[in-house]
């Protein structure tokens, strides 16, 4: 029986957006546990796996129990990384 390979891409396809937002939700589930924010809110808010990934090294920072000037120096020498997931947090707040 030859394989149709229209079907198979197609219900590949659906497997993988399926995986994907299953891993979505559980990533914002994780960081909603340690915030304010909701499972929805993160999802919003940072829609890829790579912002979900900035936000925890943030956040690994902001609840550190490192000194204030250290936090700060060490979000300052991540700047450029943290910057649109900062910018993100703060659109929410304003």
């Amino acid at each position: 029986m030859p394989i149709d390979w229209n079907t198979f891409n197609n219900e590949l396809d659906i497997a993988i957006i399926n995986a994907a937002n299953a891993t979505d939700k559980k990533l914002a589930s994780q960081i909603s546990s340690i915030t304010r924010l909701t499972d929805e809110e993160i999802q919003e808010l940072f829609p890829e796996p790579a912002d979900v990934k900035k936000l925890t090294q943030l956040l690994e920072i902001v609840k550190s129990a490192e000194d204030r000037n250290t936090k700060i120096n060490k979000i300052v020498d991540n700047s450029e990384e943290f910057g649109g997931i900062v910018l993100t947090l703060l659109e929410k707040l304003a």
